[in-house]
């Protein structure tokens, strides 16, 4: 395998592809593994939240193990529905499988569009305590006010966490209230700079938005009528409604009002597409904050493959 350098000609020590759902992430990632060695020289680590689920994978687009090309994947499959994923324990996890994967000899390759994640394994970037107590009565706050009154309360307490965090997402409000009860500093001292911990070279995919909203729409089609459904009802079974992290997935929502028969299944293909497409607004605010991305236009593989190979020096 050839030694990938970054900007400043030093060693990488991961290679990250990130960015937008529906950009292609994973065909450029498997293209990028084969160009580098394949099996033998490669492993990828995901950082798509919901791919941790096992079970979960009409709905989060997870590539199939046999079209995973041979290259290893970690990551994957690794949480029940009832679990909740954490950023903290993803941390540990994750770079754990990047020092075992480089103590290989081999080139981790990091994989996915949760933006928070990325930056977990790739930065600086520290995880204060959490309390239940305080965090439940702010969860039944929410729960009995809803969101938006946690976040005006946040907005009052510290602007440039409330700035970067969206007002719906009650999971991350709740959050950055009770680490600002804890620990008596803004939430915003906490979160991550654009600093490394973990030398690396990030891509990402720059589709233009109506064909990535076209993307979107074919992909939600595609669920729905490739079993997604019947995929949210197995796990139903197993206590998805129960999960603090995983029944809030896009696609799966809508899939369960389904089953419920609260939604038709053409009302459920709008409502994920219109979901979906809120989603990969956020992802583009956030990583075009990143000014360490290289942003490799869509184009047919092989001229993709080449273009993150020179921005990898090869």
């Amino acid at each position: 395998m050839r030694q990938a350098t970054d900007e400043a000609g030093g060693a990488v020590r991961v290679v990250a592809v990130v960015g937008m759902t529906a950009t292609g992430k994973s065909a450029l990632a498997l293209d990028l593994a084969e160009a580098l060695g394949g099996p033998g020289a490669v492993e990828a680590v995901n950082a798509d939240a919901m791919q941790l689920y096992r079970g979960m994978d009409i709905g989060t687009a997870k590539l199939p193990p046999a079209e995973r090309r041979g290259i290893v994947h970690h990551q994957l499959d690794v949480l029940d529905v009832r679990e909740e994923a954490t950023v903290a324990a993803y941390q540990r996890a994750a770079r754990g499988d990047v020092e075992a994967i480089r103590a290989r000899g081999r080139l981790p390759v990091l994989v996915g569009g949760s933006g928070l994640y990325v930056r977990a394994v790739l930065d600086r970037l520290d995880f204060p305590g959490t309390d239940p107590a305080v965090r439940g009565a702010l969860e039944e706050r929410a729960e009995r006010l809803g969101t938006r009154p946690l976040h005006d309360e946040l907005t009052a307490q510290d602007p440039a966490a409330a700035a970067r965090i969206d007002p719906r997402n009650t999971r991350r409000v709740v959050r950055a209230l009770e680490v600002i009860a804890l620990t008596g500093r803004p939430y915003s001292a906490s979160m991550p700079e654009h600093v490394y911990e973990v030398p690396a070279v990030q891509l990402a995919v720059a589709v233009p938005r109506p064909e990535l909203d076209r993307r979107i729409a074919a992909r939600a089609a595609q669920m729905i009528s490739g079993g997604l459904v019947e995929e949210t009802e197995a796990l139903l079974a197993r206590g998805l409604a129960e999960g603090r992290t995983a029944r809030r997935a896009v696609g799966y929502a809508e899939a369960a009002e389904v089953v419920a028969g609260r939604m038709t299944r053409e009302e459920a293909v709008e409502a994920i597409t219109v979901a979906t497409r809120r989603l990969a607004r956020r992802q583009e605010k956030w990583f075009r904050r990143d000014p360490r991305i290289t942003w490799i236009p869509v184009a047919e593989p092989t001229a993709m493959v080449r273009a993150a190979l020179r921005t990898l020096g090869l």
